[in-house]
């Protein structure tokens, strides 16, 4: 790994931090269809003591809660003392209960002069550095801090209780800016074999408490996402071309919804009283017709000696002359 000529903050006796870390398995395929897991850990380290050639006498300690989606549960706690280097940022003696790993560095503390691009390790995972000055919400105390935003990737081979796999994983760690102290990570794994079995494993850690001040970013904007400035004027101006779009189509729409105003209480609920003296109550009666009926005098037809009407000209049956 490179040496930076420029020294990191060197840790001092009293240095602590405690932290909240949760790691579940899901999203399962396979024979872990339908299976999930999490374990819950609030963990502390410690530092106790520096010696001349910049090793660092430590001390963990953690408890956990398991459960499972059968319903299972498990408790349990360890603690311990290790050693590891302030210049080369690895465990010289024993570990903070780290197992797996040939010669890993320190998963909690970096060196915070590495610049933007330069590598550095966590256990046996390369990163690189993305920002120095980058806004990180943590969410334990509610607020944004500055941090050192690194991120790595890698795969290895799974061989252990849960099966033989392979994993592959992306790394996103953020550390204290004039420490070089962890401040949160998250980590997301993906394991699958041949057989088609597999699983998504992801580890979030956050710190709790500290004993060196974090530095706090003025942000209303948690999680450290930020939008350039030069882009605000255009948000705002897009904002405001869709209200008032919004307040003419609302116009329009009242104009050509014409609606008839309710009727009021008096007109659905009428209040009962004598009716006014012009109206007449009487049942109008329609107007009686009169049918004139006419006797007309019928004669015999002295020709054909059929009925004819008295006033015809001429007979209608043979046409003679009624005289």
């Amino acid at each position: 790994m490179p040496a930076y000529a420029v020294a990191g903050y060197v840790p001092q006796v009293g240095d602590h931090f405690a932290y909240y870390e949760v790691v579940s398995l899901g999203n399962g395929t396979g024979s872990y269809t339908g299976y999930a897991e999490q374990t819950i850990t609030n963990g502390m380290e410690t530092v106790n003591g520096v010696s001349a050639d910049g090793n660092v006498s430590a001390n963990y300690s953690y408890s956990w809660t398991w459960s499972n989606s059968a319903g299972s549960t498990e408790t349990n706690s360890s603690s311990g003392d290790f050693t590891f280097s302030s210049g080369t940022f690895l465990y010289v003696n024993g570990t903070d209960d780290q197992t797996g790993y040939v010669n890993p560095a320190v998963w909690f503390y970096m060196n915070d002069s590495i610049p933007v691009g330069g590598t550095f390790l966590l256990l046996n995972t390369e990163m690189t550095v993305a920002s120095s000055n980058y806004s990180y919400y943590l969410a334990s105390q509610n607020r944004t801090v500055s941090a050192i935003f690194a991120q790595g990737a890698s795969s290895y081979q799974r061989d252990d209780e849960y099966g033989q796999f392979t994993a592959t994983y992306t790394w996103n760690a953020y550390f204290d800016t004039s420490t070089g102290y962890i401040i949160g990570y998250y980590y997301v794994e993906q394991d699958t074999n041949s057989s088609g079995d597999g699983f998504t494993l992801t580890d979030n850690l956050y710190v709790s408490s500290t004993s060196y001040p974090l530095t706090t970013v003025a942000t209303s904007n948690p999680g450290g996402i930020s939008f350039p400035t030069q882009y605000i004027g255009y948000i705002a101006a897009i904002v405001l071309v869709i209200v008032i779009v919004a307040i003419i189509i609302y116009a329009i729409l009242r104009r050509s919804r014409k609606l008839p105003e309710h009727p009021s209480q008096q007109q659905y609920h009428p209040t009962p009283g004598p009716p006014p003296e012009d109206i007449n109550l009487n049942p109008k009666q329609p107007p009686v017709q009169q049918i004139v009926i006419k006797e007309v005098v019928k004669v015999k037809c002295r020709y054909c000696g059929a009925l004819i009407d008295s006033t015809a000209a001429v007979c209608p049956f043979c046409g003679a002359p009624r005289t």
